[in-house]
């Protein structure tokens, strides 16, 4: 399959490239994305009755990637590493007609894992097939981060730098990412936000300068945001997963309609769920569930981005504290092609806004809602539904408000719950106990013995080693640190 570019085709660059090349180099012309030159359709009959893995493999299968089967199987059998190999997704019955599906049983206890974990295996053997040394970069808001830095870690040909926003992530989060050893390991902290992160990691992928800066040290560059399409492939495969999972228990008939709700912030997870649609999964709408940064919510009602006047707002739900949704490009791609994309994405950049005509409108909210939640109502949810026996996160909570309000027929909605309670523990006893001020350990020990659940290893384990990444500085000083690492 050939991947073609969102903001259309710079003079001298190739207008179609394979996979291989959009992930080991995901900048395309003009600052856009690659997106594929088209999607193959799912025939559901076929794929009902595989386990998650044979799913996954038929799926990549059905892209027509140019990577071999043999290093699509070692990556796929990286889901291993999850709680229960043979069910890494888990789907939860949660009453209401809504079904939570768990994608955080990976190593690090996010949604990432699903994507990273077998993402990592693929570039990596793509660098060491072509003899090339890549340094990966990657923003995070908290969970991209030790995701990457855990599939990476000491892999050949590779280097990673991770920036993320000091004091803008859970504690757990800092750890996961600051104990990190691996010799090929950089965690930088930056004095800003997510927003500030990832604007300086785009800006180093455009820059001509620090490119020729890599190549004398014969080093090429890549990134690990879901600007990468290797990001986005197999972010499509566990929501097909979780509609066979309620076709197989009789919950719905093969071709019936359901809804989708994600917790969005750099939209990689909605984009996932909305090229699924696209395949023929039989989605009614993606209902998108936003926290205070709402900005999301405010575009698919209004048909408005605007970032002016407005700043990041710390909230519970960190992850999501955002407002410069990446892949929002890529449904603009597909919806109103790639001379309309550009003008929007260039007003943005130039303007700080952009809005879509009525028309536009109309054909976003085809596919999408919105509402958003403030933290109080996500601890009020996370409250009610543990006293009826299911523990969230405060980005699953977010869900809630979305089911209630923006069904408009009683189908069946499928939830995801991108991160394991671990990760925001003193939220979680704060809704639970009213205690707030406490710090993670405390409140992952006071949970765990409240609910009768285990802490997860990969959790407990943090609190014993060492601070290996102290690095924290402003946002002009990232570009040296990253050359004194390299």
């Amino acid at each position: 399959m050939e991947f073609i570019e969102t903001r259309g085709n710079e003079e001298g660059r190739p207008h179609q490239v394979q996979f291989s090349e959009a992930i080991l180099n995901p900048n395309a012309s003009f600052g856009g994305l690659y997106v594929p030159k088209y999607l193959p359709k799912l025939d559901l009959e076929k794929l009902q009755g595989l386990d998650y893995k044979e799913l996954a493999f038929q799926i990549l299968r059905e892209f027509n990637i140019d990577i071999s089967d043999k290093t699509l199987q070692e990556a796929i059998s990286l889901y291993d590493k999850f709680d229960n190999p043979n069910e890494p997704v888990p789907l939860v019955d949660v009453g209401d007609g809504l079904y939570i599906s768990e994608l955080y049983h990976g190593p690090t206890r996010a949604f990432k894992d699903m994507a990273l974990q077998p993402f990592g295996k693929v570039l990596s053997s793509l660098a060491v097939e072509r003899d090339e040394k890549y340094l990966i970069l990657v923003a995070t808001s908290g969970d991209t981060g030790p995701a990457t830095l855990e599939t990476f870690k000491n892999r050949p040909n590779i280097k990673v730098v991770c920036l993320y926003p000091y004091g803008g992530t859970s504690d757990v989060q800092r750890l996961q990412m600051v104990t990190e050893d691996g010799e090929n390991l950089k965690v930088i902290g930056i004095r800003g936000s997510f927003d500030d992160a990832q604007t300086t990691l785009k800006t180093l992928l455009r820059s001509e300068d620090f490119r020729k800066e890599l190549e004398e040290r014969n080093i090429k560059l890549s990134a690990a945001n879901s600007v990468n399409f290797g990001r986005i492939i197999f972010q499509t495969i566990y929501h097909i997963y979780s509609y066979l999972q309620l076709v197989q228990r009789g919950e719905i008939e093969l071709g019936e309609e359901v809804y989708i709700t994600v917790p969005s912030g750099n939209f990689g997870n909605a984009l996932g769920g909305f090229y699924a649609k696209q395949m023929g999964l039989p989605i009614a709408k993606i209902f998108i569930a936003s926290n205070e940064n709402n900005i999301l919510t405010d575009f698919i009602t209004t048909g408005k981005y605007s970032l002016i006047g407005r700043k990041v707002v710390n909230t519970k739900s960190p992850a999501m504290d955002i407002l410069k949704s990446s892949n929002v490009e890529r449904v603009l791609f597909a919806l109103f092609g790639a001379e309309r994309t550009k003008e929007l994405m260039e007003e943005l950049e130039n303007r700080q806004e952009y809005q879509l005509t009525q028309e536009e409108l109309e054909k976003l909210q085809n596919h999408f809602s919105a509402v958003y939640s403030t933290d109080s109502e996500c601890i009020e949810e996370i409250r009610n539904y543990f006293q009826k026996g299911y523990l969230m996160d405060t980005h699953t909570a977010t869900n809630i408000k979305a089911h209630r309000e923006l069904r408009e027929k009683p189908l069946k909605n499928i939830a995801y719950s991108t991160a394991e309670w671990t990760k925001f523990s003193p939220s979680i006893l704060e809704a639970l106990e009213g205690i707030s001020g406490v710090s993670d350990r405390e409140a992952l020990e006071k949970i765990s013995k409240l609910a009768n659940i285990p802490i997860p290893h990969q959790i407990q384990s943090l609190f014993e080693k060492e601070i290996a990444q102290k690095i924290v500085v402003p946002v002009p000083e990232i570009e040296k640190e990253i050359l004194d690492f390299i």
